[in-house]
């Protein structure tokens, strides 16, 4: 059985009286829980993956490598120098790659 530990604590002698189905709905009032909600709309927030994007503008700036940042050969991302671990034949690696 549910209990609701919101609701006020009732007493033994109160416990003893009847509750039935009967006397639950009577204290019921209509709370329909409907909500106007426009399923068009609510879709149109969801992206699927794999969606085309084609028609959509980006509106990040990119910036150049700088002088203090290098490219892992390893995962191809751009880092700080100070993530710079090893070479490996020549090429920069990364603290996370090493």
């Amino acid at each position: 059985m549910a209990t609701d530990y919101d609701a006020p604590r009732r007493d033994k002698e109160e416990n003893a009286g009847p509750d039935g189905i009967e006397a639950l709905a009577k204290g019921r009032t209509d709370q329909s829980g409907s909500v106007d909600v426009d399923e068009a709309e609510v879709a149109e927030n969801f992206e699927l993956p794999g969606a085309d994007l084609g028609d959509e503008e980006l509106s990040v700036k990119v910036l150049p490598m700088q002088q203090d940042e290098f490219r892992c050969s390893s995962c191809f991302l751009v880092h700080h120098r100070s993530q710079y671990a090893k070479e490996k034949n020549g090429q920069p690696i990364c603290k996370d790659c090493a």
